[in-house]
């Protein structure tokens, strides 16, 4: 190495920021200066470390030292600098670098394509749609891709949800002879099966001879995430039919399939097999087979999976909390928080967010409080997650003040956010607020939905407004959303409160979807408000005749006849309700005290 080159190298290396890049990387001793593959070494570590770690700043000074040193020209610090542009997200300097290259290979535009792909940022969609322009700019330079190349832009068709480009590629590999690459069709079957074609998957799939065990695994996924069990566990006796080796990752779709199929049989020769062939101790196996002992309701089981783990992580203790929410088990699944403390673990978002949201209805206010205290200690009052959950469980608790102050907390609501106040609202009987609120989301530019709609017109129902209901009501068409049965349930609810008897009949006729037990209840419930023993009578027949077996339904009925003083036809309902459906579940209450939920049973 001349000695002015020399000079230079040494300058540059004291030139490297002391707290990140230079302490990280081995720095070449003065004497090893002379030798320029280790100069050239170096500088591509630094170069990869850069990208890795995200640091532009160090990246570029080491791309003008390699400048200095007269490196400028060597097509693989090239490659690695842009690479560092790109993973950096500084897209202007990617493209001046890229534009300036006399010489680009196929790893260069692999680069800039998967690049683009896997960098997320403000402008996601506009940088995908951009590595599809390189790519076309690829095939008019007549450069040679790879399956690298068509994996990424693969990737890309997944992340723009977009099958129709991914359906075009495919054929663009079939007629380019790639469709028998592993790596490429795993790729392909991927975006398939989360796009909803699991048979365009399963095709992709057989046109492999060859398959690798990535291959064989994604396919299962495919038929897991589409609520395929029984397709599962017939593809994972085919690996087993074909002496195919499996891994942790197949065990996880497999138990995620029989969590779905509610199958606990099959899930529980599949964990047999797990701990046969030492897959049990996987932390993502283990995790799997505590959510499908919860789906399946054996959370006796779930909980000696759970407790039997060598080590667990924040998704294992996560999939523990969400199984009690299921069940409403709220002290247990607070129980397990505390549990996380004291090995240390910290909850994430999703842990905080499955026990408020999850066990909110069983929660006392003193623990809602405390969680929300750790939440705002701990700077998670950001997540729209948290912050919904906690709007809801305040409301279930009766502080609607509380709500409101959760809500003020997020800086950007989404749609979910102003239902939940929506409905905070209407469950609170401020049927003003839970109107003027959704007035503000629709002057805020959020797009309502059909749960929105339903919170507003219950809001309506309970408060007797009638005009605005009806507003409500016909609103949606503008917004391109059907009327649901429940949709109907509060219309017609409000309409007999408020003593249109005849106009709910008719929209109870007239309805083209039908009707649900619900809309019937409501109905007979009018009824007995404005004593109309005929129209209840008429629409307890057909109450009757859906749901025979319902006491729910003949003490509906029960009540109107009581109401208007009609005792023989009372004592014909009780007669009737003991012939058909035996003997009534007593109610319960639920009273918080002490700091503890205790339930009262209704004494009969």
């Amino acid at each position: 190495m001349p000695p002015k080159t020399k000079t230079l190298l040494t300058k540059s290396l004291s030139l490297l920021p002391p707290t990140r890049l230079r302490s990280l990387t081995t720095v070449p001793e003065s004497t090893h200066l002379t030798d320029p593959h280790l100069t050239h070494s170096f500088c591509s570590r630094a170069l990869n470390f850069s990208a890795k770690m995200g640091f532009l700043r160090e990246g570029k000074q080491v791309h003008s030292h390699v400048i200095k040193l007269g490196f400028c020209n060597v097509l693989s610090l090239q490659n690695q600098i842009l690479n560092v542009y790109i993973k950096c997200k500084d897209f202007n300097y990617a493209h001046r670098l890229f534009d300036e290259m006399h010489v680009r290979n196929v790893v260069t535009w692999n680069t800039v394509i998967c690049g683009l792909v896997d960098c997320r940022g403000s402008d996601y969609e506009s940088s995908v749609y951009m590595g599809f322009c390189y790519f076309r700019k690829m095939l008019l330079d007549k450069v040679g891709f790879d399956a690298i190349t068509l994996n990424g832009l693969l990737r890309a068709c997944l992340e723009l949800n977009d099958v129709e480009i991914g359906r075009e590629l495919h054929c663009f590999i079939v007629k380019l002879g790639f469709a028998v690459n592993s790596f490429v069709n795993s790729a392909l079957v991927d975006l398939y099966g989360k796009c909803g074609l699991v048979k365009e998957a399963r095709r992709a799939f057989d046109e492999v001879y060859c398959r690798d065990l990535v291959l064989w695994n994604v396919m299962l996924s495919c038929y897991a995430m589409n609520c395929l069990a029984e397709e599962a566990s017939g593809f994972f006796k085919l690996m087993q039919e074909e002496n195919f080796m499996t891994d942790g990752f197949t065990f996880s779709s497999m138990l995620n399939s029989c969590g779905t199929l509610g199958s606990c049989n099959l899930g529980r020769q599949i964990h047999g097999l797990s701990i046969k062939l030492s897959f049990d101790l996987d932390v993502l196996v283990a995790s799997g087979l505590v959510d499908m002992y919860a789906k399946s309701e054996n959370i006796d089981d779930a909980r000696k999976a759970f407790d039997g783990m060598a080590a667990r992580n924040v998704v294992s203790w996560n999939t523990m909390v969400v199984g009690y929410g299921r069940l409403g088990d709220g002290g247990e699944a607070m129980k397990l928080l505390i549990g996380m403390f004291q090995e240390d673990l910290r909850p994430d978002e999703i842990t905080l967010a499955s026990i408020i949201r999850s066990c909110s209805s069983a929660l006392t206010s003193c623990e809602i409080m405390q969680v929300n205290a750790y939440v705002l200690k701990n700077g998670f009052h950001a997540f729209l997650s948290i912050a919904n959950a906690l709007i809801n469980a305040y409301s279930k608790g009766g502080s609607i003040a509380m709500a409101l102050q959760c809500f003020n907390t997020v800086l950007e609501p989404d749609l979910v956010t102003w239902t939940s106040l929506i409905g905070a609202y209407a469950f609170h009987s401020l049927p003003k607020n839970s109107i003027d609120t959704f007035e503000e989301m629709l002057a805020d530019g959020v797009w309502p939905d059909q749960i929105v709609f339903l919170e507003v017109l219950s809001a309506c129902s309970h408060a007797g407004l009638v005009n605005e209901g009806l507003h409500y009501f016909s609103l949606m068409k503008d917004y391109h959303i059907l009327p649901g049965l429940e949709h109907y349930t509060c219309l017609i609810d409000l309409l007999g409160r408020a003593g249109l008897l005849d106009e709910a009949f008719n929209i109870l006729n007239s309805m083209s979807i039908g009707y649900s037990s619900d809309t019937l209840g409501a109905f007979i419930g009018a009824c007995k408000i404005h004593g109309d023993v005929k129209l209840a009578k008429w629409a307890a027949e057909k109450l009757f005749e859906m749901e025979p077996n319902k006491p729910v339904n003949y003490t509906l009925m029960s009540s109107v006849f009581a109401s208007e003083g009609h005792w023989h036809d009372v004592a014909r309902i009780h007669k009737l309700m003991r012939d058909r459906c035996g003997h009534g579940v007593p109610g319960c209450s639920w009273m918080e005290y002490a700091g503890t939920i205790d339930e009262v049973p209704v004494k009969i």
